[in-house]
């Protein structure tokens, strides 16, 4: 069971954040918080899809779904909103939806202190002093986050209750930058999997479609943030971590250079692949939070790297132009070429056909050797269980020291069973094969550098992932995740649309090295030119504070002889449609069926719902609407039509229309 109850704050542990006497160091003058948006010339614009329509002053409770953090900004600069009001927004948000309604499952425990962090960011503004541009921002944070006043468990029940004794180097920059962490989201269990599913947290649900993967391991930051249970979130990447929830649930996020963000504090899978960040739902919004937590950390080598270079600014680097004249290979050998690879890869070369029409020359490329080279490259299976071991050794209170004591205690989920017994198998720190693995890495970078430079590319291109997500309790596959994981090289998932039945599919652009902001500023290009940023259907905006309840609606169609009524009770979080059906004037037996059918670009189109066959009148049931369907539905797309033994091709239809609310 999920405990969506606010974590108790530890009386004795202090933490880098308001309302303890700490010191922060702020930054000066509130230039950076509003002025910086109005300076860039940014806006939500086209990469905020269907955003809610924000209301003027004395409207009502400002609207937070699919609200950017220059939106936020601003309307707490106008006094349209408060951090108090935004927190509050949030929070209903996510008990409107998280284990309600289309139960997303996304979030794992939420913070007592938010709305508390929220009056005294609050105090702060009306004084004068605005920290950052994510100041008295709500955000969210994936559960191997380390946070003093919160438990930080990766969602293991081994964990439960393992308060840490400071927080990760990101966390305390975005307590600094004024951010109020609403709560941790659920994530694969110690990160192990692309799916999401937990011991302590359960499965996550894709908000675009119930039934499918959220992606993961970030699986639980990605679904919230699509379904803006806050503005931004954070979560980790060792293969596809942050990518893969990105292309799932329609988000953008950057795996950036290894040593450009710490991972120190943030539960280690692999200290040579792991790297920490941000996920958004704009170009934008991933900037700011790009800019607020990357930097050299001495708690972390890796970083070590930034020494003497100065840091990107990625939000004053974001160019709607910057796509005009770029050059964009196409990695094709990573498109797949199976059959049940082609409704994504014919989604992302839609989308690079956008990046050609926005001004970017799009070139097909092979790197030779690069395939062998790859394989086998990835060092999780040798760290994993030393990384772990450490990290428990280091945190006072653990309640477990090793992954071999988590599997004679039977304290992990049974679908991470085969892997944690593989990964706890390894001897010793050192092998043979662990060396080996460790030096294909410099010749994956050498070479993807190299044939870059020859082309003098801007960027690589394939899917983030050739499958789309899969159904729940099926095997995902088709993760791209490895390229990147294994070279350092910085890669950005990008929204690239959707699959036929309203699936997400994601885009991604793998750079040089520290090139991460001209990356991210290609994406913003490509947001601008082309924004395929679509809310999901299960978490539309609020009314009233609560979730829009189930629309009753009649339907009927007459026709020669034959009269069809309709009774339809339809929820619009979660697509569940049950139905009364009921034909007179001709007999059962004759009636063959009562079908839903929709229309596409004005011409009568098949069949998508079976409601009765043969005989089978009058019949009650349930459907399941798809995302397609439930916008079909809201355009009065969708009929009603029912097929007798006098009338094969047709008795009767009539539109499904809801009244307006």
């Amino acid at each position: 069971m999920i405990n969506l109850s606010p974590a108790p704050r530890p009386v004795a542990v202090g933490r880098a954040g308001v309302a303890t006497g700490r010191r922060i160091r702020r930054t000066e003058g509130p230039a950076l918080a509003v002025a910086l948006f109005l300076a860039l010339g940014v806006s939500a614009g086209p990469g905020l899809g269907q955003a809610a329509p924000r209301p003027s002053p004395g409207a009502g409770p400002y609207e937070v779904a699919e609200a950017s953090i220059p939106e936020l900004q601003e309307a707490m600069a106008s006094g349209r909103t408060t951090a108090v009001e935004l927190v509050e927004a949030y929070l209903a948000r996510i008990a409107a939806y998280d284990q309600r309604g289309p139960r997303l499952n996304a979030m794992i425990r939420l913070n007592s202190d938010a709305l508390a962090d929220a009056r005294a960011l609050d105090q702060e503004r009306a004084a004068g002093t605005v920290r950052s541009p994510l100041h008295g921002v709500p955000i969210i944070l994936k559960d191997n986050y380390d946070t003093a006043d919160m438990p930080t468990t990766a969602s293991s029940v081994a964990l439960a209750g393992l308060v840490p004794p400071d927080d990760a180097f990101q966390v305390r920059r975005l307590r600094e930058a004024g951010a109020i962490i609403l709560g941790k989201s659920n994530m694969h269990e110690l990160a192990a999997g692309i799916t999401t599913i937990s011991s302590l947290g359960g499965q996550t649900l894709n908000p675009y479609a119930l039934t499918r993967y959220p992606g993961g391991s970030s699986g639980g930051t990605g679904a919230a943030i699509a379904a803006s249970f806050a503005a931004v979130g954070w979560g980790s990447d060792t293969c596809g971590s942050i990518r893969i929830p990105a292309s799932n649930n329609n988000l953008i996020g950057l795996r950036p250079t290894k040593g450009l963000s710490s991972i120190d504090g943030i539960i280690p899978l692999s200290h040579t692949q792991d790297v920490g960040g941000p996920l958004a739902r704009s170009a934008i919004d991933l900037a700011i939070a790009l800019d607020v937590t990357i930097g050299m950390d001495p708690g972390d080598p890796a970083t070590q790297v930034l020494r003497d270079r100065a840091l990107p600014r990625f939000a004053d680097e974001l160019d709607a132009a910057a796509l005009q004249n770029a050059r964009i290979g196409v990695l094709t050998a990573l498109f797949g070429d199976a059959p049940e690879d082609e409704e994504v890869g014919d989604v992302v070369r839609a989308t690079l056909a956008d990046i050609a029409a926005a001004g970017a020359e799009v070139i097909d490329i092979e790197i030779p050797g690069l395939d062998s080279l790859v394989a086998g490259s990835s060092v999780i299976a040798h760290e994993f269980k030393w990384d772990l071991v450490d990290y428990l050794a280091a945190t006072p209170g653990a309640p477990v020291g090793s992954l071999e004591e988590i599997l004679e205690r039977g304290l992990h989920h049974v679908a991470l069973e085969r892997t944690f017994r593989a990964r706890s198998s390894p001897e010793s720190r050192d092998s043979e094969e662990y060396r080996e693995d460790l030096a294909k890495r410099p010749l994956i970078r050498d070479a993807v550098v190299s044939a870059m430079e020859r082309r003098q590319l801007d960027a690589l291109a394939y899917p983030t992932i050739r499958r789309a997500p899969a159904q729940v309790g099926d095997r995902q596959r088709g993760s791209n995740c490895q390229l990147s994981a294994s070279s350092g090289l910085p890669a950005l998932s990008v929204p690239a649309g959707f699959t036929p039945s309203g699936l997400p599919v994601g885009l991604e652009l793998l750079g040089r090295p520290f090139e991460d902001a001209r990356l991210l500023s290609l994406g913003y290009s490509l947001e601008q030119a082309a924004s395929h940023r679509r809310a999901p259907f299960s978490t539309p905006p609020l009314e009233a504070g609560a979730a829009p309840s189930p629309v009753s609606f009649e339907v009927v169609a007459e026709g020669p002889a034959t009269r069809l009524e309709a009774r339809f009770v339809f929820d619009p979080t979660t697509g569940a449609m049950t139905f009364d059906v009921a034909v007179s004037g001709t007999p059962p037996s004759d009636v063959h069926a009562v079908n839903i059918h929709r229309r596409d670009e004005g011409a009568d189109g098949p069949v998508i719902h079976r409601l009765s066959g043969p005989g089978l009148v009058p019949a009650t049931g349930h459907v399941t609407l798809t995302g397609p369907e439930i916008e079909a539905l809201g355009d009065g797309r969708l009929y009603l039509s029912v097929y007798t033994l006098g009338h094969p091709a047709g008795a009767a239809r009539e539109p499904l229309l809801q009244p307006s609310r």
